[in-house]
Formats: C-alpha cells, sequence, structure tokens
C-alpha cells in the first residue's frame, strides 16, 4: 500500500510498505480521511518534543485524526466489527497501570500515539492497524470529513466543557486556529457568548464567516468581564494573557503549547480566586463528540479548505496552503 513517510526533518517520501495485518486483538481500517495536524508540522520541521526526548523516532508514520471503514480483524475481535464505520482514539494506554485502571489512559506513561508516539504508525497511508478497543463507530449522519475531525473535536469539546460557561456567560478564546474554533463551536452550542482573538485580520474575517462576530486583534479587544479564557494558541506570553484577562472566580484553559515556557504569575491565579485547567487529550471527549456531531449541534465541516492526496501532504506540512479560507488540511489516501 501508499504511504507517507517521515524520514527526518523535511525528509520524506511516498513509498510502498507492507499492507498491516490484523494480529490479535486489533483490526485494519481502510482510510477515508486523515487531518494534517500542527503537531505533525511539529515533527516534520524536527521541533516536536518527543523526538528529543526519546518517545519518537524517524522515520515516522504520521496521521492521527482519521476515519475509515474496518476491512480485516483479528482474533478475538468482536465480528461487528467488520464493514464498520469508525474512527479511533490516538492515545493507547497499557491498560494495566494505575493511570488506566483509573480511565485515564491518556495520561498513561507508557502509552502509545498513533502517527505520533511509540512507533504506532499513523493514518496518512491507505491503511491504518488499531486496537479494535479504542474505536468509536460513526453513525450515517457522520460523513468520513467529520469522522476525521473527531479527534480534534474531542480536545475543543473538553476545553469547552473545562470553561464551564453557558447562557448568560462570555467566553474568550485566544488563538482562532483548528482547536480554537472547534472550542468556540462547543460554546457556543453551550449557550454562552463566544469572542476571538487572533493576530490578523483574514484569520478572524474566516472567523466571521462562522457567526463569530466578535473577533478581536489585541489592539481592537473589548474591555469586557470574560468568565472564562480559553488559550488555544501556541503564542507563550497568552497564557499570562488569559489570566489577566479572566474574570475574577473565571476559569481559565489551556489546550494550546508553545515552542518554549510559558510564565505566568501565579499570585493572579490565586488571588483572583481562578480555577485552571490543563487538556491534554480527546480520548474522554471522542463518544460525546460524536453525539454532537450526528445531532447537527456543531458542525465543523466549513473549516477543512481542501482535500488533497498524499503526494501533496509534503508541501503541506512545508507551510504550503491550498485554496480555501478554513485552517484544517484533510487527506484523502485513495486519491
Amino acid at each position: 500500500m501508499r504511504a507517507f513517510v517521515l524520514t527526518g526533518p523535511r525528509e520524506f517520501s511516498v513509498r510502498a510498505v507492507p499492507v498491516p495485518g490484523a494480529v490479535p486483538g486489533e483490526v485494519v481500517v481502510d482510510v477515508e480521511r486523515a487531518g494534517v495536524c500542527g503537531t505533525d508540522v511539529e515533527f516534520f520541521t524536527g521541533e516536536m518534543a518527543y523526538l528529543h526526548q526519546g518517545h519518537s523516532a524517524y522515520p515516522m508514520r504520521l496521521g492521527h485524526e482519521w476515519s475509515g471503514t474496518v476491512s480485516a480483524l483479528g482474533d478475538g475481535v468482536d465480528p461487528a466489527w467488520l464493514g464498520r464505520r469508525v474512527m479511533g482514539d490516538t492515545m493507547l494506554g497499557d491498560r494495566t497501570c494505575r493511570r488506566c485502571r483509573k480511565g485515564h489512559q491518556h495520561t498513561c506513561a507508557h502509552r502509545e500515539e498513533v502517527g505520533i508516539r511509540g512507533g504506532r504508525a499513523g493514518a496518512l497511508a491507505e491503511r491504518i492497524a488499531v486496537p479494535a478497543w479504542s474505536l468509536h463507530a460513526l453513525p450515517d449522519s457522520v460523513d468520513p470529513v467529520l469522522g476525521a475531525l473527531v479527534e480534534p473535536g474531542g480536545n475543543a469539546l473538553r476545553a469547552a466543557q473545562a470553561a464551564d460557561v453557558g447562557s448568560g456567560d462570555r467566553a474568550l478564546v485566544l488563538g482562532p486556529g483548528t482547536i480554537g474554533l472547534l472550542t468556540a463551536l462547543f460554546l457556543r452550542a453551550a449557550g454562552a457568548e463566544v469572542h476571538l482573538l487572533g493576530r490578523d485580520e483574514p484569520t478572524l474575517a474566516f472567523a466571521r464567516t462562522l457567526g463569530f462576530t466578535h473577533a478581536w486583534t489585541r489592539d481592537t479587544l473589548p474591555a469586557l468581564p470574560f468568565d472564562a479564557v480559553v488559550d488555544a494558541s501556541n503564542a507563550a506570553e497568552l497564557p499570562a494573557l488569559a489570566l489577566d484577562l479572566v474574570e475574577p472566580a473565571g476559569r481559565v484553559v489551556y489546550i494550546g503549547l508553545a515552542g518554549r515556557p510559558s510564565l505566568l504569575d501565579s499570585r493572579s491565579l490565586v488571588l483572583k480566586d481562578v480555577t485552571a485547567v490543563g487538556i491534554l487529550s480527546a480520548s474522554p471527549g471522542l463518544a460525546d463528540t460524536i453525539t454532537a456531531y450526528a445531532s447537527g449541534a456543531v458542525d465543523p465541516r466549513p473549516l477543512v479548505a481542501a482535500t488533497v492526496g498524499l503526494d501533496e501532504v509534503g508541501t503541506v506540512l512545508a507551510g504550503e496552503h491550498p485554496a480555501g479560507p478554513g485552517p484544517k488540511i484533510h487527506v484523502d489516501p485513495r486519491a
């Protein structure tokens, strides 16, 4: 089968690789859509921390946001999975450690991460092999595009839930990229008045096409009380700004990651009686994200700017953005 293989910083090829086999407890999925993520870009540039911590190494096969159809079953897998349309959890804990037993397998110290960590091949390929226990079935109303948006949506849903806002509350999202916009969609679905803070007008203009009229730069941000602030950016200075902007007794949610340490004054956190929450993974939010997409409560499809084939992945990772205003690029490995 064909797969995108990253062999070093900015070194890649699309090559023929062995078709994965369905080992006991696992399934093989024919991939229909896969998303390109900021994490993939960090592996492409060589900046991803896992490369320097020994959790990941080249060559590697990227792709952790995906949807497809189960085409083969390993021993011990429920036959009902065959032919099912699915997406899968990225975080694969060992299922035996204390964290896993407490239901936090996404924080397992020994976890694999699909297309990211531990040598587990990702979905920028025609097929992918994953444990059957990591699968989530997709209803007919969740098409392949939505299916590949469940993983980033699960992260965003958890961030929106951590903000703990609803009707009559005002929330501010820092960073109108894919995760920031997805979080804004879930916050709006919860009934909150949603504001977005971005760096440039074109990005904010796209947010306005999604109905977010309160889209600001630092220079235009009004002096309003924000009951919750979500930092979905990669700017090292914004975690401190989030704390500055949130109302006393409010909540700050940190889901973005900067390339260098972020500093904030914990005295402000204490003296403002603010609750701060960090969000690592989509794992606990996947099922509820599928439900939200299936019901139409949240429709993130406008975020997808273009769908490309495997041969175009390298140029996308290098920064070339195909036509379309949205922040997300999808890959159809069959194209």
